[in-house]
């Protein structure tokens, strides 16, 4: 049975997309094929890169993207809950759709994969996992489920969620959307369609409006009732992922209370951080000289001499962020009174 990874970037997160297709060659145990899934067309560095590497390929059918944002707009569409509060603040019907090409995943070669984030890198080995999705059908590793439940559930939406699967249940499903582990088979057309009625009958309404695809994953994967397995679920010995840890580093290997962890997950870091600090700033990201080594380990000599930021540039940058932000708080405050009328 194949076994292989998923990425899902475009030429933004080049950098990271480097640092991890090289944890990945140097942690994973294997040689594990790699398939890169296009957030959008820009892809000219992702490209070359892809062109570079033997074992690594990009996700080309555009059949597949195009039935997954359908299958996210009809579900997100079914949410009346999310639709009222986005016309009220004049946004689209369906919010960053394209974060759902995720699930592409399940139309690729690999018969078992593991999905990560472009702002991850591969610590860990991963067999372990491939042998868990032989008893499991979705295998992850984190925390989520200790985090507010609304990030995955509308807190005014839990007499739903109860009545659909259980709140105790679905709270011991809570994974993040970043890192998880499936099999190519799991989810089929005829779950799907199932999956989509349920959702069209009322249950659209319990997905978090503080988020797109992961509300949406989250439901999936608990409403289906499918082997679920959390390495990290009341488990007094797991390791954390999550960057805000306070993590050991040997020979470029996170520690957590010594033992290795399986991967770490900046989520939350904007992208934008990780492309200045390739261009020589000393931005101060957790764990930034790790990244560095991943990112040129290929490359040592293009490793940049980081510099401090000039603060004066920090100020004016937060300076013009803040008047943005009330310049589009206006606007929005404009059509809503234009609207009205």
């Amino acid at each position: 049975m194949s076994q292989g990874i998923y990425i899902f970037a475009n030429d933004f997160v080049y950098h990271q997309v480097v640092a991890l297709l090289n944890s990945i060659e140097v942690n994973a145990g294997e040689a594990f094929p790699v398939c890169i899934i296009p957030y959008d067309h820009k892809l000219d560095k992702i490209k070359q890169e892809v062109a570079a590497r033997e074992n690594v390929t990009l996700f080309d059918d555009a059949s597949a993207i195009a039935f997954w944002e359908d299958y996210m707009t009809q579900a997100w569409k079914a949410n009346e809950v999310a639709q009222k509060a986005w016309q009220d603040k004049g946004w689209s019907d369906v919010r960053r759709v394209n974060f759902v090409r995720k699930l592409c995943s399940f139309n690729g070669p690999f018969e078992k994969f593991v999905y990560m984030d472009a702002d991850t890198l591969l610590m860990g080995k991963l067999q372990p996992v491939y042998d868990k999705l032989d008893e499991y059908d979705w295998v992850v590793n984190d925390y989520q489920y200790k985090s507010d439940i609304g990030f995955i559930y509308n807190p005014e939406q839990l007499d739903v969620v109860e009545k659909a699967m259980g709140l105790d249940y679905a709270k011991a499903h809570i994974f993040c959307a970043g890192w998880f582990a499936s099999k190519k088979s799991v989810m089929n057309e005829e779950r799907l369609v199932q999956l989509l009625e349920h959702l069209k009958n009322g249950e659209a309404n319990m997905m978090s409006l503080r988020g797109s695809d992961q509300p949406l994953y989250n439901y999936l994967v608990a409403r289906s009732g499918i082997p679920f397995y959390n390495f990290a679920y009341e488990n007094p010995n797991a390791t954390g992922s999550h960057w805000s840890s306070n993590f050991e580093v040997i020979d470029n290997i996170l520690h957590d209370n010594k033992r290795p962890i399986t991967y770490i997950h900046f989520m939350s870091i904007s992208a934008s951080k990780f492309n200045q600090l390739c261009a020589g700033e000393n931005v101060n990201i957790p764990y930034q000289d790790v990244f560095l080594h991943y990112r040129y380990l290929k490359s040592p000599n293009e490793r940049p001499v980081l510099k401090n930021v000039n603060p004066w540039v920090e100020r004016q940058e937060a300076f013009e962020k803040f008047w943005k932000q009330k310049w589009d708080n206006l606007k929005h405050k404009y059509r809503k009174t234009f609207k009205a009328k």
